[in-house]
Protein backbone atom coordinates (compact mmCIF):
# COMPACT_ATOMS: atom_id res chain seq x y z
CA UNK A 1 0.00 0.00 0.00
CA UNK A 2 1.11 3.58 -1.20
CA UNK A 3 1.36 5.64 2.20
CA UNK A 4 0.14 9.15 1.64
CA UNK A 5 0.62 12.35 4.07
CA UNK A 6 -2.17 15.03 2.83
CA UNK A 7 -3.50 17.73 5.40
CA UNK A 8 -5.98 19.83 4.03
CA UNK A 9 -5.22 23.09 6.57
CA UNK A 10 -3.02 25.43 4.71
CA UNK A 11 -2.38 26.88 7.79
CA UNK A 12 -0.33 23.86 9.04
CA UNK A 13 1.07 22.61 5.96
CA UNK A 14 3.19 25.80 6.55
CA UNK A 15 4.70 24.92 9.63
CA UNK A 16 7.47 22.61 8.20
CA UNK A 17 8.73 25.55 5.53
CA UNK A 18 8.60 28.27 8.07
CA UNK A 19 10.48 25.80 10.67
CA UNK A 20 12.90 25.02 8.43
CA UNK A 21 13.37 28.71 7.40
CA UNK A 22 14.16 29.52 10.93
CA UNK A 23 16.64 26.70 11.08
CA UNK A 24 18.80 27.75 8.40
CA UNK A 25 18.61 31.32 9.28
CA UNK A 26 20.12 30.03 12.95
CA UNK A 27 23.10 28.17 10.55
CA UNK A 28 23.56 31.29 8.66
CA UNK A 29 23.08 33.49 11.45
CA UNK A 30 26.08 31.73 13.46
CA UNK A 31 28.00 30.86 10.61
CA UNK A 32 28.72 27.19 11.52
CA UNK A 33 28.07 23.91 9.81
CA UNK A 34 25.30 21.61 9.84
CA UNK A 35 27.74 18.63 10.39
CA UNK A 36 30.36 18.11 12.95
CA UNK A 37 32.08 20.16 15.23
CA UNK A 38 35.77 19.63 17.60
CA UNK A 39 32.92 18.74 20.51
CA UNK A 40 31.52 16.01 18.18
CA UNK A 41 35.03 14.48 17.32
CA UNK A 42 36.31 14.30 20.62
CA UNK A 43 33.32 12.58 21.42
CA UNK A 44 33.92 10.11 18.58
CA UNK A 45 37.63 9.93 19.93
CA UNK A 46 36.56 8.96 23.60
CA UNK A 47 33.94 6.02 22.50
CA UNK A 48 35.45 4.46 20.31
CA UNK A 49 38.98 4.24 22.45
CA UNK A 50 36.96 3.38 25.28
CA UNK A 51 35.67 0.35 23.26
CA UNK A 52 38.72 -0.68 21.73
CA UNK A 53 41.12 -0.13 24.26
CA UNK A 54 40.05 -2.49 26.90
CA UNK A 55 40.26 -5.53 23.98
CA UNK A 56 43.52 -4.66 23.17
CA UNK A 57 44.02 -4.49 26.97
CA UNK A 58 42.67 -7.81 27.71
CA UNK A 59 44.54 -9.33 24.08
CA UNK A 60 48.07 -8.26 25.53
CA UNK A 61 47.51 -8.68 29.06
CA UNK A 62 45.33 -11.70 29.92
CA UNK A 63 43.79 -10.14 33.05
CA UNK A 64 42.03 -11.43 35.76
CA UNK A 65 38.24 -12.76 35.14
CA UNK A 66 37.14 -9.50 38.15
CA UNK A 67 39.49 -7.34 35.68
CA UNK A 68 38.08 -8.80 32.28
CA UNK A 69 34.05 -8.49 33.54
CA UNK A 70 35.23 -4.89 34.34
CA UNK A 71 36.35 -4.49 31.35
CA UNK A 72 33.51 -5.86 28.83
CA UNK A 73 31.43 -3.44 31.02
CA UNK A 74 32.97 -0.73 29.60
CA UNK A 75 33.20 -2.26 26.22
CA UNK A 76 29.42 -2.48 26.36
CA UNK A 77 28.52 1.15 27.11
CA UNK A 78 31.19 2.24 24.59
CA UNK A 79 29.54 -0.53 22.18
CA UNK A 80 26.01 1.46 23.11
CA UNK A 81 27.31 5.39 23.18
CA UNK A 82 28.98 4.07 19.47
CA UNK A 83 25.53 3.04 17.94
CA UNK A 84 23.76 5.86 19.14
CA UNK A 85 26.33 9.01 18.59
CA UNK A 86 28.52 8.03 15.64
CA UNK A 87 27.00 4.96 13.88
CA UNK A 88 23.44 6.62 14.15
CA UNK A 89 24.56 10.09 12.79
CA UNK A 90 27.13 8.66 9.83
CA UNK A 91 24.32 6.45 8.71
CA UNK A 92 21.93 9.31 8.69
CA UNK A 93 24.72 11.70 6.36
CA UNK A 94 24.94 14.00 9.34
CA UNK A 95 28.09 13.47 10.62
CA UNK A 96 30.08 15.21 7.98
CA UNK A 97 29.25 16.58 4.28
CA UNK A 98 32.04 13.92 3.50
CA UNK A 99 29.93 11.09 1.75
CA UNK A 100 33.48 8.83 2.49
CA UNK A 101 33.85 9.99 6.21
CA UNK A 102 30.03 9.02 6.73
CA UNK A 103 30.31 5.52 5.40
CA UNK A 104 33.49 4.79 6.95
CA UNK A 105 32.06 6.19 10.43
CA UNK A 106 28.69 4.41 9.39
CA UNK A 107 30.67 1.09 9.55
CA UNK A 108 31.52 1.17 12.97
CA UNK A 109 27.87 -0.73 13.11
CA UNK A 110 29.95 -3.65 12.40
CA UNK A 111 31.05 -3.32 15.67
CA UNK A 112 27.61 -4.18 17.24
CA UNK A 113 28.29 -6.93 14.46
CA UNK A 114 25.49 -5.19 12.32
CA UNK A 115 24.85 -4.63 8.59
CA UNK A 116 24.43 -0.69 7.12
CA UNK A 117 22.77 -2.17 4.70
CA UNK A 118 19.45 -3.34 6.47
CA UNK A 119 19.59 -0.84 9.11
CA UNK A 120 19.13 1.63 6.47
CA UNK A 121 16.30 -0.01 5.23
CA UNK A 122 14.69 -0.33 8.59
CA UNK A 123 15.68 2.85 10.12
CA UNK A 124 15.90 5.51 7.65
CA UNK A 125 13.26 4.11 5.18
CA UNK A 126 10.50 3.24 7.30
CA UNK A 127 10.80 3.98 10.71
CA UNK A 128 11.49 7.74 9.64
CA UNK A 129 8.77 7.75 6.96
CA UNK A 130 6.55 5.74 8.51
CA UNK A 131 6.86 6.70 12.42
CA UNK A 132 4.31 4.36 14.84
CA UNK A 133 2.21 3.28 11.56
CA UNK A 134 1.39 -0.36 12.51
CA UNK A 135 3.38 -3.14 9.69
CA UNK A 136 5.30 0.34 8.34
CA UNK A 137 7.42 1.10 11.12
CA UNK A 138 9.59 -1.89 11.86
CA UNK A 139 10.52 -0.19 15.07
CA UNK A 140 6.86 -1.18 16.80
CA UNK A 141 6.30 -4.60 15.02
CA UNK A 142 5.36 -7.21 17.36
CA UNK A 143 9.51 -9.25 18.35
CA UNK A 144 8.80 -12.17 19.69
CA UNK A 145 6.82 -11.99 22.84
CA UNK A 146 6.76 -7.90 22.78
CA UNK A 147 4.13 -5.62 21.67
CA UNK A 148 4.63 -2.23 21.11
CA UNK A 149 1.46 -1.18 19.16
CA UNK A 150 -2.49 -1.05 20.59
CA UNK A 151 -3.25 -1.99 16.88
CA UNK A 152 -1.57 -5.78 16.76
CA UNK A 153 -3.18 -9.01 18.43
CA UNK A 154 -2.65 -9.37 21.97
CA UNK A 155 -1.74 -12.78 23.25
CA UNK A 156 -1.93 -13.75 26.94
CA UNK A 157 1.84 -13.60 27.63
CA UNK A 158 1.31 -9.68 26.41
CA UNK A 159 0.28 -8.75 30.21
CA UNK A 160 3.63 -10.13 31.64
CA UNK A 161 5.50 -8.15 28.97
CA UNK A 162 6.21 -5.54 31.93
CA UNK A 163 7.78 -7.99 33.72
CA UNK A 164 10.25 -9.89 30.67
CA UNK A 165 10.74 -6.41 28.77
CA UNK A 166 14.17 -5.51 29.68
CA UNK A 167 15.75 -9.01 29.52
CA UNK A 168 14.51 -9.47 25.94
CA UNK A 169 16.04 -5.80 25.28
CA UNK A 170 19.44 -6.93 26.27
CA UNK A 171 19.67 -10.03 24.13
CA UNK A 172 18.28 -7.68 21.34
CA UNK A 173 21.68 -6.83 19.81
CA UNK A 174 22.96 -10.16 20.12
CA UNK A 175 20.11 -11.52 18.10
CA UNK A 176 20.82 -8.85 15.48
CA UNK A 177 24.73 -9.63 15.56
CA UNK A 178 23.46 -13.58 15.29
CA UNK A 179 20.28 -13.71 13.00
CA UNK A 180 18.64 -10.15 12.52
CA UNK A 181 20.02 -9.47 9.39
CA UNK A 182 19.06 -12.69 7.94
CA UNK A 183 16.32 -12.34 8.78
CA UNK A 184 15.68 -8.66 7.64
CA UNK A 185 17.04 -9.12 4.72
CA UNK A 186 15.17 -11.94 3.58
CA UNK A 187 11.91 -10.13 4.55
CA UNK A 188 12.74 -6.66 2.99
CA UNK A 189 13.64 -8.71 -0.50
CA UNK A 190 10.07 -10.32 -0.37
CA UNK A 191 8.08 -7.47 0.70
CA UNK A 192 9.98 -4.90 -1.73
CA UNK A 193 11.84 -2.51 0.48
CA UNK A 194 15.28 -3.76 -0.61
CA UNK A 195 15.02 -3.16 -4.87
CA UNK A 196 18.41 -4.55 -5.45
CA UNK A 197 18.63 -6.75 -7.98
CA UNK A 198 19.64 -10.32 -7.72
CA UNK A 199 23.10 -9.92 -8.42
CA UNK A 200 23.66 -7.02 -6.10
CA UNK A 201 21.62 -9.10 -3.44
CA UNK A 202 23.90 -12.14 -3.55
CA UNK A 203 26.54 -9.76 -3.09
CA UNK A 204 25.20 -8.05 -0.25
CA UNK A 205 24.66 -11.34 1.43
CA UNK A 206 27.96 -12.45 0.99
CA UNK A 207 29.24 -9.17 2.50
CA UNK A 208 26.55 -9.79 5.46
CA UNK A 209 28.08 -13.27 6.08
CA UNK A 210 31.69 -12.31 5.78
CA UNK A 211 30.84 -9.12 7.98
CA UNK A 212 29.91 -12.07 10.21
CA UNK A 213 32.63 -14.28 10.22
CA UNK A 214 35.05 -11.42 10.80
CA UNK A 215 33.44 -10.31 13.80
CA UNK A 216 32.88 -13.11 15.81
CA UNK A 217 36.50 -14.19 14.66
CA UNK A 218 37.34 -11.27 16.54
CA UNK A 219 35.69 -11.33 19.58
CA UNK A 220 35.76 -15.36 20.07
CA UNK A 221 37.98 -16.82 18.40
CA UNK A 222 41.17 -15.01 18.73
CA UNK A 223 41.17 -14.12 22.06
CA UNK A 224 40.57 -18.07 22.76
CA UNK A 225 43.15 -19.23 19.91
CA UNK A 226 46.34 -16.95 20.46
CA UNK A 227 46.47 -15.14 23.93
CA UNK A 228 44.82 -18.11 25.26
CA UNK A 229 42.37 -16.43 27.02
CA UNK A 230 39.70 -18.87 28.46
CA UNK A 231 36.52 -19.88 26.39
CA UNK A 232 34.46 -19.40 29.23
CA UNK A 233 35.75 -16.13 30.07
CA UNK A 234 35.46 -14.57 26.89
CA UNK A 235 32.20 -15.97 25.77
CA UNK A 236 30.69 -14.64 29.09
CA UNK A 237 32.44 -11.43 29.13
CA UNK A 238 30.89 -10.73 25.35
CA UNK A 239 27.74 -12.06 26.52
CA UNK A 240 27.98 -9.39 28.87
CA UNK A 241 29.04 -6.44 26.51
CA UNK A 242 26.23 -7.61 24.56
CA UNK A 243 23.52 -7.20 27.38
CA UNK A 244 24.54 -4.10 28.10
CA UNK A 245 24.69 -2.37 25.01
CA UNK A 246 20.80 -4.49 23.37
CA UNK A 247 19.94 -2.61 27.01
CA UNK A 248 21.19 0.79 26.67
CA UNK A 249 20.05 1.00 22.97
CA UNK A 250 16.25 -0.46 23.36
CA UNK A 251 15.93 1.29 26.20
CA UNK A 252 16.37 4.55 24.96
CA UNK A 253 14.96 4.24 21.75
CA UNK A 254 11.88 3.40 23.09
CA UNK A 255 11.50 6.52 25.67
CA UNK A 256 11.20 8.24 21.99
CA UNK A 257 8.47 6.61 20.77
CA UNK A 258 6.49 3.93 23.09
CA UNK A 259 5.76 5.98 26.05
CA UNK A 260 2.07 8.08 26.89
CA UNK A 261 1.19 10.59 24.51
CA UNK A 262 2.82 9.51 21.31
CA UNK A 263 -0.45 8.60 18.77
CA UNK A 264 -0.19 5.09 16.61
CA UNK A 265 -2.13 6.56 13.11
CA UNK A 266 -3.23 3.85 10.99
CA UNK A 267 -4.41 4.69 7.08
CA UNK A 268 -7.30 4.82 5.68
CA UNK A 269 -8.15 2.14 2.91
CA UNK A 270 -6.71 4.27 0.22
CA UNK A 271 -3.65 4.56 2.24
CA UNK A 272 -3.96 8.00 3.34
CA UNK A 273 -3.04 9.71 6.65
CA UNK A 274 -4.95 12.82 7.13
CA UNK A 275 -1.73 14.76 8.54
CA UNK A 276 1.08 16.68 7.30
CA UNK A 277 3.96 14.37 7.18
CA UNK A 278 5.63 17.05 9.82
CA UNK A 279 3.43 17.53 12.04
CA UNK A 280 3.09 13.41 12.33
CA UNK A 281 6.53 13.24 13.38
CA UNK A 282 5.98 15.71 16.45
CA UNK A 283 2.51 13.49 17.32
CA UNK A 284 4.42 10.06 17.72
CA UNK A 285 7.71 11.35 18.91
CA UNK A 286 9.01 12.35 22.39
CA UNK A 287 12.02 14.22 23.65
CA UNK A 288 13.15 13.56 27.02
CA UNK A 289 16.26 14.99 29.71
CA UNK A 290 16.64 17.83 27.69
CA UNK A 291 18.48 20.02 29.64
CA UNK A 292 20.80 16.86 30.77
CA UNK A 293 23.88 17.49 29.56
CA UNK A 294 25.81 13.71 30.47
CA UNK A 295 22.47 11.95 28.89
CA UNK A 296 22.62 14.47 25.81
CA UNK A 297 26.55 13.74 25.33
CA UNK A 298 26.18 9.84 25.47
CA UNK A 299 22.88 8.90 23.63
CA UNK A 300 23.55 11.23 20.69
CA UNK A 301 20.89 13.53 21.20
CA UNK A 302 18.33 10.77 20.70
CA UNK A 303 16.63 12.24 23.75
CA UNK A 304 16.08 15.05 21.09
CA UNK A 305 14.06 12.91 18.98
CA UNK A 306 11.70 15.66 17.75
CA UNK A 307 14.36 17.36 16.19
CA UNK A 308 16.38 14.56 14.77
CA UNK A 309 12.76 13.21 13.09
CA UNK A 310 12.19 16.40 11.39
CA UNK A 311 16.11 17.19 10.77
CA UNK A 312 17.93 13.74 10.39
CA UNK A 313 20.61 14.99 8.00
CA UNK A 314 22.10 17.36 10.94
CA UNK A 315 24.74 16.56 13.11
CA UNK A 316 22.76 16.11 16.41
CA UNK A 317 25.16 18.03 18.74
CA UNK A 318 23.06 20.90 17.53
CA UNK A 319 20.06 19.90 18.59
CA UNK A 320 19.87 21.67 21.82
CA UNK A 321 20.48 24.86 20.09
CA UNK A 322 17.18 23.91 17.65
CA UNK A 323 15.30 22.76 20.04
CA UNK A 324 13.90 25.82 21.48
CA UNK A 325 13.46 27.28 17.87
CA UNK A 326 11.55 23.52 17.18
CA UNK A 327 9.07 23.95 20.17
CA UNK A 328 8.68 28.02 19.98
CA UNK A 329 7.49 27.78 16.06
CA UNK A 330 5.38 24.24 17.02
CA UNK A 331 3.56 26.70 19.73
CA UNK A 332 2.97 29.10 17.23
CA UNK A 333 1.11 26.89 15.05
CA UNK A 334 -1.21 25.19 17.70
CA UNK A 335 1.09 21.89 17.35
CA UNK A 336 1.61 19.68 20.96
CA UNK A 337 5.45 19.73 21.40
CA UNK A 338 5.60 16.24 23.47
CA UNK A 339 8.16 16.09 26.17
CA UNK A 340 9.04 14.45 29.50
CA UNK A 341 11.23 16.43 31.73
CA UNK A 342 13.69 13.54 32.91
CA UNK A 343 14.88 10.12 32.22
CA UNK A 344 13.06 8.88 35.29
CA UNK A 345 9.58 10.18 34.13
CA UNK A 346 10.60 8.83 30.67
CA UNK A 347 11.00 5.74 31.64
CA UNK A 348 7.90 5.34 33.98
CA UNK A 349 6.15 6.21 30.72
CA UNK A 350 7.50 3.35 29.04
CA UNK A 351 6.65 0.95 31.49
CA UNK A 352 3.14 2.25 31.71
CA UNK A 353 2.86 1.89 28.23
CA UNK A 354 4.10 -1.43 28.04
CA UNK A 355 1.33 -2.12 30.29
CA UNK A 356 -0.97 -0.82 28.76
CA UNK A 357 -0.58 -2.40 25.74
CA UNK A 358 -0.18 -5.98 27.04
CA UNK A 359 -3.66 -5.29 28.19
CA UNK A 360 -6.64 -6.55 25.90
CA UNK A 361 -8.93 -3.43 26.07
CA UNK A 362 -6.30 -0.95 25.16
CA UNK A 363 -7.80 2.12 23.81
CA UNK A 364 -6.55 2.63 20.28
CA UNK A 365 -4.82 5.68 19.66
Amino acid sequence: MQIKFIDKDRDRNLFYATLRQRVDAYFKEHKISKFHNRQMVLKTIILLSAYSVPFAYMLLFKPSTGISTGLWTIMGFALAGIGMSVMHDANHGAYSKSSRVNYWLGHTLNLLGGSVFNWKLQHNILHHTYTNIVHLDDDIDDKLVMRFSPHTNVKWYHRFQVVYAFLFYGILTLYWALLKDFVQFSTYTKEGVNTSTKQQNRRILLKIILSKLVYFSIFIFIPVFVPGIPAGVCIGGFLLMHFIAGLVLTVIFQLAHTVEGTSHPVPDETGLIENNWAIHQLNTTVNFSRKNKWISWYVGGLNFQVEHHLFPTICHVHYPNLAPIVKLTATEFGIPYLENKTFGVALRSHISTLRRFGLRDVEIG
